[in-house]
C-alpha cells in the first residue's frame, strides 16, 4: 500500500473548499501536516474559523490551523458572500473550533518545509496564492523544498467566472500568481476547463447522504451550493485533492503561460512573451472523479 502523502492544505473555506478538506480528512491517502488559511472567499477570520470547524467535526484537531494573509498583495479582495453565505459555509451546522488557530502561515510553512526532507511535503492550494507568494518572498529556500504545488485556478479555453477570462482564485491576487508562476516550483494548475466537468447533481447529493459523518456534511455543503434551482454545480476545489491521489484520471498538458495584471487581472495568457512552462490539467474523467470523491468521503 502506498504511504500517505504529506500535505499542507492552503485554503479559504468556502463551500467547495470544505468538501475538498472533508475528502482529505476522511481519506487514508493524506498525511495532513496543517491547514493554512487565506482571506479569499469570505475574509480571513471566517475562513480560519471554518477550517477549525471542519477539523472539529471529524475530531482531527491535532492538525494545526494557521492563519495567513488577510488581503491580497497589491489590491482589494473579492467578496463572495452571495455564493458561500455570511458564514462561508451556506449556513451548514458545524461545531465551533475547540483549538485556537496559530498565526503566520508563511513562517509556519517555512518551518515545516525546512524540518522535513526536501520534496516530501506537497502544498494543495484551494484559494488565492497570497500565502505561497509570501513564502517565496520571505523564505525562498524553504519554498523550493515543496514537493508538488497543486493549485485550483484559472481558465484556458473556458470563459472566466470573474472577468471574461479570469477565474476567482487567480483574479483575487494576480500579483501572487505572477510570483508563483516565476518561481520554478513543480506546479500543476487545475483550471475551470476541468473543474466545470466534475459536477454534483441532486442525485449525487442524495448518494452522499448515505455515507458517514464526512459524507453527510459534504452533502449538506453541496446542497447549500445549489443556488437558484440549478441542476448541477461544479466541484472546483475537490479536483485538487482528486488529482493529488489519482492523477491518472486527468490529462495534463505542458503549457507556457503568464498572467494578465491589467486588462483582465488574473487571466492566464498562453504563449505570451513572458510565459513560463507549467503543467495544466485540461481533461478529466468526470464519472471516475465523482466516484472517487464519494468513496473517499464515505
Amino acid at each position: 500500500m502506498t504511504s500517505p502523502r504529506r500535505v499542507v492544505i492552503d485554503t479559504d473555506p468556502g463551500l467547495d473548499d470544505a468538501v475538498a478538506i472533508l475528502f482529505a480528512l476522511a481519506s487514508s491517502r493524506f498525511d495532513i501536516r496543517g491547514v493554512t488559511t487565506v482571506a479569499g472567499n469570505i475574509g480571513l477570520a471566517t475562513t480560519t474559523r471554518n477550517a477549525g470547524r471542519l477539523l472539529a467535526l471529524l475530531d482531527r484537531e491535532a492538525i494545526p490551523v494557521v492563519s495567513g494573509a488577510a488581503s491580497p498583495l497589491a489590491r482589494r479582495g473579492i467578496d463572495e458572500v452571495r455564493i458561500h453565505g455570511d458564514d462561508g459555509l451556506g449556513g451548514v451546522d458545524l461545531p465551533e473550533p475547540r483549538v485556537p488557530a496559530l498565526a503566520g502561515a508563511a513562517d509556519w510553512l517555512a518551518g515545516q518545509l525546512t524540518a522535513a526532507p526536501a520534496g516530501s511535503i506537497d502544498v494543495l492550494a484551494l484559494g488565492p496564492l497570497t500565502n505561497i507568494a509570501l513564502l517565496l518572498r520571505t523564505h525562498p529556500d524553504a519554498a523550493r523544498r515543496i514537493g508538488r504545488l497543486v493549485v485550483m485556478g484559472g481558465a484556458v479555453n473556458e470563459k472566466g467566472n470573474v472577468g471574461a477570462r479570469s477565474e476567482f482564485n487567480f483574479a483575487s491576487d494576480p500579483e501572487a500568481l505572477d510570483i508563483v508562476l516565476r518561481a520554478g516550483l513543480a506546479l500543476t494548475i487545475i483550471p475551470l476547463d476541468v473543474t466545470r466537468r466534475v459536477r454534483a447533481t441532486p442525485d449525487y447529493v442524495a448518494a452522499l447522504r448515505q455515507g458517514g459523518t464526512a459524507s453527510r456534511a459534504a452533502a449538506d455543503l453541496v446542497a447549500a451550493y445549489f443556488l437558484g434551482g440549478r441542476e448541477s454545480r461544479p466541484l472546483h476545489d475537490p479536483c485538487v485533492m482528486l488529482y493529488a491521489v489519482a492523477p491518472e484520471l486527468f490529462g495534463v498538458d505542458r503549457m507556457a503561460v503568464s498572467v494578465d495584471l491589467t486588462t483582465d487581472p488574473g487571466a492566464l495568457l498562453v504563449d505570451g512573451p513572458m510565459a513560463v512552462p507549467v503543467d495544466i490539467a485540461m481533461r478529466v474523467d468526470p464519472d471516475a472523479a465523482l466516484q472517487l470523491l464519494r468513496a473517499g468521503l464515505a
